[in-house]
């Protein structure tokens, strides 16, 4: 498969960015150093060019019929201006993605899906599709920066009249941003650090990159990859589609229950309904490594007697805690925080303990 670029391409190569595949695209996985990168967005405030991600607009009075008719969430509680984290149950119970639904107004949803996922949802939301909402896939048209880091909201707030404070946690506003209109700026991100992702049309991207970082001189704004990208979500428990979930996981086995609403049908609701009565076999959970460490996606978890009880899902070296940390699947009397457990890397049974997250 040939890979796409993001616009910036150049941009990011230009700033020194190392280059690789991801989800089908070349994107930029580091510029310095991956800790370097993920204490900027801790302590002060990053940009990731997060451009590959994908959009569709869903539009007409059938809108919200189909959106709750494919998600797990209740998407009829969202207000304009809100936006709702949720997910695409398919017809096993598994997940075919995690997604974002931003409402605009009424009769217009913007939804955002995950860059190796856009073919897939697309056809997912194209087959549900039976009472004619408006379809648009938009992802070649749109780009997508995440300002994050506890400094992102005063740097930003150099760029726009629209009082990012009056923007709450999982809500947007559309507005002027760098002297572009119409910019949708949504108080979200994959970092815990604070902060804001902006939408913004292809032809406007490099400009507003540039002013933001013009804006983020005195903060030492840097820009971010993949990379710190994943040691930041990872130390917040967020969950990546295609390692923590996928296809064959279960929304209510992730620790996804908070957002598969059993107060309308969707997609599979009767499977999951049960499997929330009957109580699930295997839980997510994270854990902190109390021996020296770095636990893998893949590596097997076990107990105390040697036996295989799970498997790592991700893991990494927290640049905050200094220690191992990880998210994988256990079987479910191994799940309640405090719980010992054993990491085998390379024959080695390493303890971990099962924390709730986030991990920091």
């Amino acid at each position: 498969m040939e890979l796409k670029s993001v616009p910036l391409q150049q941009v990011h190569e230009k700033l020194g960015a190392k280059m690789v595949p991801f989800a089908g695209f070349t994107m930029p996985v580091r510029y310095s150093s991956d800790i370097e990168e993920h204490m900027a967005v801790r302590n002060g405030v990053g940009v990731f060019d997060v451009s590959h991600m994908g959009e569709f607009k869903v539009e007409g009075p059938q809108a919200l019929d189909l959106i709750q008719r494919i998600t797990s969430n209740d998407a009829a509680k969202l207000i304009n201006g809100q936006a709702q984290y949720t997910c695409l149950p398919n017809e096993q119970g598994g997940i075919v993605d995690d997604l974002i639904v931003y409402k605009i107004k009424e009769e217009e949803y913007f939804i955002v899906v995950n860059a190796g996922n856009i073919a897939k949802d697309w056809n997912w939301f194209v087959k549900y599709n039976i009472h004619g909402a408006i379809l648009k896939n938009i992802s070649d048209e749109i780009c997508l920066f995440a300002v994050q880091g506890p400094k992102a909201t005063a740097v930003l707030q150099k760029l726009t009249g629209t009082d990012l404070k009056a923007i709450k946690y999982y809500h947007f506003a559309i507005g002027e941003l760098a002297g572009v209109p119409n910019i949708m700026m949504s108080n979200t991100g994959y970092t815990g650090a604070g902060g804001f992702e902006i939408y913004v049309p292809k032809n406007a991207a490099e400009k507003i990159w540039h002013a933001i970082f013009e804006a983020g001189q005195e903060a030492n704004i840097k820009p971010i990859g993949l990379g710190a990208r994943d040691t930041l979500r990872l130390e917040m428990g967020f969950c990546l589609y295609g390692n923590d979930i996928d296809d064959s996981t279960s929304p209510l086995e992730a620790g996804l229950g908070w957002i598969t609403k059993f107060t309308k049908d969707f997609t599979h609701s009767s499977f999951l309904k049960k499997q929330k009565e009957e109580g699930v076999q295997k839980k997510l959970i994270g854990f902190k490594m109390t021996d020296k460490g770095i636990p893998r996606h893949g590596y097997l978890l076990k107990n105390a007697a040697g036996s295989e009880i799970g498997q790592v899902t991700s893991g990494t070296m927290s640049p905050v805690l200094g220690i191992g940390i990880g998210l994988g699947y256990v079987a479910t009397e191994y799940a309640k925080p405090e719980t010992e457990i054993f990491v085998d890397v390379r024959g080695k049974l390493l303890k971990a303990i099962v924390s709730k997250t986030p991990l920091i």
